[in-house]
């Protein structure tokens, strides 16, 4: 029965981490995989995360199933985290997931059954996941532009006219703090202007949600999100924990719609019979690793100092890179990198000159010229800034 299946075309991403795994060279550098890692390399442990586990292992007393929506203390403690009060809590329904990318599919599925119909708008710039688990759906994407090239930020121009095309029941997935690959988030009066302008046109905003803590702190990184949930009847969530909880094989998610209060019952019915009919009940380990942290103020506090210590790790290597290739190349044409946030930047590199960036100097990124900011150190800062002014030099097209 399977002769007719053909070989499926490997993730981008993760045909990346295979080529970097085998490359014998010891002086790589591996710019690809969107995973934090510290100044010696390492994805840790966060101590917040060892002293839950270890409250958790004392204290719990049964691996028995717990609800299909999963855990209510988990899922109660994400709504605090994610919406604060911007809304009130019974307008919110909302499961947990097998981590962000299932988060991604549930939603979809979501508006399969609501609307079929229904468009979902995706910016241009996004990540390998998002238009095969759209498709998967059964759902046509169209996507807007986002990325001003030229200058490494919005471009509102394109964006907000792209936007005015987007019909009634339509779905706009837009990207929660430090989320976009290209480092480049909106500002607070651009949510405003994505809120009114899909509240006037009648489509829902779908929030993915995965840093929030890596750009300007957790309040201010939710506020995005937050006025799109006091200003519009509905909006779809898909968040996950596996970055700011560095939870990432705990497989910590979360879908979430935001409806009026009536509708609230049949959302959170139709969410818990998505899950039964995909993966039943979803993992409880990671998720109650984070209730914990959450609901206890001194794992709390040590969980967002920790997480201040990454973010500030992070921000530093942005602009330590910004300042070595602004010295390697003598010009100013990747300032931009210093102004964005989070761990990710796009590099204005051409697939030619990314891939001779990994042949030549063993610099691994994906071909768009995307680069996570976590995975440098000094060394790597100094690789990856003499290798872009070498190829400048050499008359590479970037």
């Amino acid at each position: 029965m399977f002769e007719t299946l053909a070989s499926p075309k490997l993730d981008g991403i993760i045909a990346l981490m295979q080529a970097y795994a085998e490359d014998p060279r010891s002086d790589k550098v591996d710019l690809g995989v969107g995973v934090y890692r510290d100044a010696k390399g390492r994805t840790p442990v966060m101590r917040a995360v060892k002293a839950a586990e270890r409250k958790i292992l004392e204290t719990q007393d049964s691996k028995s199933y717990l609800s299909l929506a999963g855990d209510r203390a988990f899922l109660d403690a994400m709504t605090g985290l994610l919406l604060g009060e911007a809304v009130a809590h019974d307008r919110v329904a909302s499961v947990g997931t097998p981590g962000g990318t299932a988060a991604v599919r549930q939603i979809c599925e979501l508006i399969r059954r609501a609307r079929p119909e229904a468009v979902v708008w995706v910016s241009a710039q996004t990540w390998p996941n998002h238009m095969p688990l759209i498709a998967a759906a059964g759902l046509e994407a169209r996507r807007y532009r986002y990325l001003d090239a030229a200058s490494g930020a919005l471009d509102r121009g394109g964006f907000f006219a792209d936007l005015e095309q987007v019909r009634q029941g339509d779905v706009v997935l837009v990207h929660g703090c430090c989320h976009n690959p290209t480092g480049v988030d909106p500002t607070l009066q651009d949510w405003a202007e994505i809120a009114a302008i899909l509240d006037r046109l009648g489509a829902v905003p779908f929030v993915d949600m995965a840093y929030q803590g890596f750009g300007a702190g957790l309040e201010a990184d939710a506020a995005g999100l937050r006025l799109l949930a006091s200003r519009l009847p509905e909006v779809l969530v898909a968040a996950s924990c596996s970055k700011n909880f560095g939870l990432y094989r705990e497989r910590v998610g979360l879908a979430m719609a935001i409806v009026p209060e009536d509708r609230r019952a049949t959302l959170a019915g139709t969410l818990v019979g998505l899950n039964r009919q995909s993966f039943a009940f979803p993992p409880d380990h990671g998720g109650r690793v984070v209730s914990t942290i959450l609901g206890d103020a001194a794992l709390r506090d040590l969980w967002e100092g920790e997480l201040e210590e990454m973010r500030q790790r992070v921000a530093e290597n942005r602009r330590a890179l910004a300042d070595a290739l602004r010295v390697e190349t003598r010009s100013d044409r990747f300032g931009f990198v210093a102004g964005q946030q989070g761990m990710f930047s796009l590099l204005p590199l051409s697939a030619d000159a990314v891939e001779k960036l990994r042949m030549d100097a063993g610099i691994y990124m994906l071909g768009d010229g995307r680069v996570n900011m976590a995975g440098l150190d000094a060394a790597g800062i100094s690789a990856t800034a003499q290798g872009v002014a070498k190829l400048l030099s050499e008359g590479q097209t970037l």
